[in-house]
């Protein structure tokens, strides 16, 4: 696409902009976005995440000199610094530097996630294994009520799983 305003050279910006109410879009080369002021538009919307985790994580620490990752080689007042780990072994050097940061971040230190589906399926087994016994001991102890209620209960799981 060719720049909208020298109408030369290449564009390489492409701008959406909202003038009152109607949306426009705006396709300028380097040098034309420059001249019209639109090269510094996004220099604050970086992500700035080493700043954000270099921060957070200086906070911690002043004096963290000596401790050094033997994968990468990288210093701890490097990862502060651009708030990247060096390698997959500085987690494990700097685990102890970064636990505090990681809890105030986090709220916890260890991940809590969803189980795998394979987990889940087998929790669903075992519950209905359990259901299944439990109905066998109403039913030998004639108690028809408890073993009516535990059956909807085997019925509502298997119907969910698809497997009635």
């Amino acid at each position: 696409m060719i720049c909208q305003n020298c109408n030369k050279n290449e564009a390489n910006m492409h701008m959406k902009r909202i003038i009152n109410g109607r949306a426009g879009e705006v396709h300028l080369c380097s040098d034309c976005a420059r001249s019209l002021g639109y090269g510094e538009a996004f220099s604050g919307f970086g992500l700035g995440l080493g700043d954000f985790f270099g921060e957070l994580l200086s906070k911690e620490s002043k004096s963290n000199t000596g401790l050094v990752c033997p994968g990468c080689g990288k210093t701890f007042d490097e990862v502060l610094s651009d708030g990247k780990m060096g390698c997959a072994e500085c987690y494990g050097v700097y685990y102890d530097k970064l636990l505090p940061s990681l809890r105030r971040i986090h709220g916890k230190s260890t991940y809590v996630g969803s189980r795998p589906v394979s987990h889940q399926e087998s929790d669903v087994s075992e519950a209905l294994n359990q259901l299944k016994s439990k109905l066998a001991v109403a039913i030998e102890a004639q108690n028809f009520e408890l073993a009516a209620q535990l059956r909807d209960e085997i019925n509502n799981i298997l119907s969910k799983r698809g497997d009635n």
